[in-house]
């Protein structure tokens, strides 16, 4: 097991450990400067979770707007333990599994340093 981060992003490590190595605070895996914030609307067994944010995009020919999702496959880490309707932030990393390539780093209530 790799020495814990302290901080990753500038995201304070949660106070509760975990032994999973596809952790960005207790275990080996890096995280990229792309963050994404969502809301957790799916989680599984497995450690995945789903996040989905809304965004709207102007239709020059109605000229209105129109209202799209967006969602994401994450890791969840055991320490972090997001649960469904909570707002996190995900960072980008390798590629985890086929769908996977973000984790969760903390929940965008003021988890950030």
């Amino acid at each position: 097991m790799v020495e814990s981060r302290k901080e990753a992003l500038g995201w304070k490590a949660p106070q509760k450990a975990c032994e999973d190595r596809k952790c960005p605070f207790h275990g080996e895996l890096l995280v990229k400067n792309e963050l994404f914030q969502g809301v957790v609307i799916k989680k599984d067994s497995n450690r995945s979770a789903t996040l989905e944010w809304n965004r709207s995009k102007y239709v020059p020919k109605y000229e209105r707007y129109t209202l799209l999702r967006s969602r994401l496959r994450v890791h969840n880490p055991a320490c972090v333990n997001a649960q469904i309707g909570e707002e996190v932030v995900a960072a980008r990393t390798k590629p985890l599994s086929k769908t996977k390539h973000h984790v969760i780093i903390g929940r965008a209530e003021g988890g950030k340093a």
